[in-house]
Order: C-alpha cells, then sequence, then structure tokens
C-alpha cells in the first residue's frame, strides 16, 4: 500500500471511491432496513466484513495480536463502529438518509468542542468560531424542518428522538477519534513491541463493531424474529454493498489515500459524502429534500470548511503554491545576470525549503 509515485488513475479512483461509496452507504442502508431490522444488519455487515479483512491480514502475513494495540482497538470500535453505526442505522427507520448524512457531516463541532487540549488555539481563531456558531446553526434548522415540516405529532415526536439519538453517535465517535488519537501519542514513546498494522486494527474494531450488534440483537430478539427468507434479493444486494464497497473497498482506499496524499486534501470527502447521499434520496426514494435541507447541507459543509480553514490554509499543497509565487516576485527584483539576485533566489529557496521541512516534521508529531 506505500507507494512513492502512485499514478494519477489509482489515486482518482481512490478518491472516486471514497467520495461517492462512502456517501452512498447512507442510501444503501436506508435501503437494507426494508427487510432487516437495524442490529442485525450491523451485526451482518460488520461481522461479515471484519472476518474478511482479518484474513486479508493473516494471508499478507501481518502480525495479527498484540495486547496493547488490541486493547486499544476494541475500545475504539466500540465507540467508533458501534455506537455511532447503531446510531446512523437506528436513525435511518424515522428519518431520510439525506438528512442523517447531513448531521453525520457536522460531527466536526464535537471535534471542536470537545479536544479540550486545544480549546485555546481552536476558541481564539475567529474562523473556527464563526464555524462553529454556522454549525449549530444548520443542525438547528434541520431540527426545524422536522418539527415545521410534519404534521403528525407521533411522526414528528419519533424524528426528533431519531435525531437525537444520531447526535449523541457524532458525540461517540467523536470521543472515540479524541481518545484514538491522544492515547496514540500517549503510549508512541513508551511502545516497546511493534504496533499493528493500520488495517489489522480495523479489523479488530469491525469485530468488535459486529460482536456488540450481534449481543444486541441477540438479547432484544431481533435474531429471534428475523426471517432470512422474507430478505427481498436486492436487499441482499445492499448488504453485499455495504460489507464489500462501504466497508471493505472504501476504507482501504482511505487508508491509501492518506499514506500517499495530504491528510487535509483527503478529509474533503466530508464535503461531497452528503451532497451524494442527498441525490440519492432525491432521485432513488420517495423522501422529499426540501429547500431547507438544501440550505442546512450548505450552512453546515461550510461551516465545516471554517473551522478547518487553519489545517487547509497550512497544508502542504498551499504552502507549495505560496512558495511559487513568493519565488518568482524574488526572481523579479532585479535583471537576469545579476549575481546578487542569483544570490538571493538560491538563499529564499534554502530558507522556504528548511521552513517547509520543519512544519512537515511538525505536522507528523
Amino acid at each position: 500500500m506505500n507507494e512513492k509515485n502512485p499514478s494519477v488513475a489509482r489515486i482518482v479512483f481512490a478518491y472516486l471511491v471514497v467520495y461517492i461509496v462512502w456517501g452512498s452507504t447512507f442510501f444503501f442502508i436506508e435501503k437494507a432496513l426494508r427487510s432487516f431490522s437495524p442490529f442485525v444488519l450491523g451485526s451482518i455487515r460488520f461481522i461479515i466484513a471484519g472476518s474478511l479483512l482479518m484474513g486479508y491480514c493473516g494471508l499478507k502475513g501481518y502480525k495479527i495480536f498484540n495486547r496493547e494495540d488490541v486493547k486499544q482497538a476494541i475500545f475504539v470500535g466500540f465507540l467508533l463502529l458501534f455506537i455511532d453505526m447503531a446510531a446512523i442505522i437506528w436513525s435511518e427507520q424515522y428519518i431520510s438518509s439525506g438528512i442523517v448524512s447531513i448531521l453525520s457531516a457536522a460531527t466536526a463541532i464535537w471535534f471542536i468542542v470537545f479536544d479540550k487540549p486545544k480549546w485555546k488555539e481552536n476558541f481564539s481563531s475567529l474562523p473556527i468560531i464563526l464555524g462553529l456558531v454556522l454549525g449549530f446553526t444548520g443542525v438547528i434548522m434541520l431540527f426545524a424542518e422536522q418539527v415545521f415540516g410534519q404534521t403528525d405529532d407521533g411522526e414528528k415526536s419519533q424524528n426528533l428522538i431519531a435525531m437525537g439519538v444520531l447526535i449523541l453517535g457524532t458525540i461517540g465517535w467523536t470521543i472515540g477519534s479524541l481518545t484514538s488519537k491522544y492515547s496514540q501519542k500517549d503510549k508512541s514513546e513508551k511502545r516497546k513491541e511493534q504496533p499493528l498494522n493500520v488495517i489489522v486494527k480495523t479489523a479488530w474494531q469491525m469485530v468488535t463493531a459486529g460482536v456488540a450488534f450481534t449481543t444486541v440483537a441477540l438479547l432484544n430478539g431481533e435474531y429471534k424474529a428475523f426471517d432470512y427468507n422474507a430478505v427481498y434479493l436486492a436487499d441482499w444486494g445492499a448488504i453485499i454493498y455495504l460489507v464489500t464497497f462501504g466497508s471493505i473497498l472504501a476504507f482501504s482506499s482511505y487508508i491509501w489515500l492518506l499514506q500517499v496524499r495530504p491528510a487535509t486534501e483527503v478529509s474533503t470527502y466530508a464535503y461531497v459524502n452528503p451532497i451524494v447521499a442527498l441525490l440519492l434520496v432525491h432521485f432513488f426514494t420517495d423522501h422529499q429534500v426540501t429547500p431547507l435541507q438544501i440550505m442546512g447541507l450548505v450552512v453546515v459543509l461550510f461551516s465545516v470548511l471554517l473551522m478547518n480553514w487553519n489545517l487547509y490554509k497550512n497544508n502542504r499543497t498551499i504552502r507549495a503554491l505560496r512558495y511559487r509565487k513568493k519565488l518568482k516576485r524574488v526572481k523579479n527584483m532585479a535583471p537576469k545576470s545579476s549575481i546578487p539576485r542569483i544570490i538571493e533566489v538560491a538563499e529564499f529557496s534554502a530558507k522556504e525549503k528548511k521552513k517547509q521541512a520543519k512544519e512537515a516534521k511538525k505536522e507528523n508529531n
């Protein structure tokens, strides 16, 4: 998976998978819920995906077990792939997959709110504060759409509960992500054993989610009431899609892109996924995409852009463009034959390269 000079075609393909496939999973979850109850759906999806991914890691010869990493993967997998996905799947019984995808994109809000070590940095940044305010505004707009857009009080109440559950799920995702981030950083200096490959950790996370979904489905009677013969063929197709494309191909593409492209560039999938989900809802379901939902989407995505503004501003691509612009300006400061100009350009280039290397090292740490 590590490549120094990957082809443009592979990069484009990986981005298309992450952009479109991940965005479409919301739609296919909604479709599969016609035949599968929420926890049975999660159970089948993650047990199969986790087993296939673990089998792949075994065939590749990756080390499968490391007590410290497996313990961490189980905890993170429970929060990220069980709590959050359970909230998404359960909520899609009552609200449109388009609304679910928009609220999921608003997870960036909770990263700002719960990332305590970065409070000083985040809350001293005007773009981040504006993004936070806009993000909450977008979420309120979606709640308002459910309050004023429904005539039946029972349906209105159920939809609001589903949206509340979904918000709790995104908070679980955030806490799991931040826990993984900081615990990994704290343990990196004390680590004696070689860490497990990231795909192995992901396999453990999926297996953990599969076991958790299965346990709940057994305890709440969903598996007892489940009838394999009553499942529509198209819904089996949705499950297969979620396992192969949604859980394995899309995530593998995401991990590969993180290794060959800047993380801030890869994170742009968050802007595309809700758009894909909303388009699928509009063209292939009976749900109505309202103007307020579209406005909420625009507000939420713009808020995410603002909350990530400092990251985008300092990423390698933007720095490279700035460097070229400055270098061009310096080159035009004196005649081409000027020796002082040549020295100045050389010194400027060396200084900028040193600065970029230092910033890149800081990012990696």
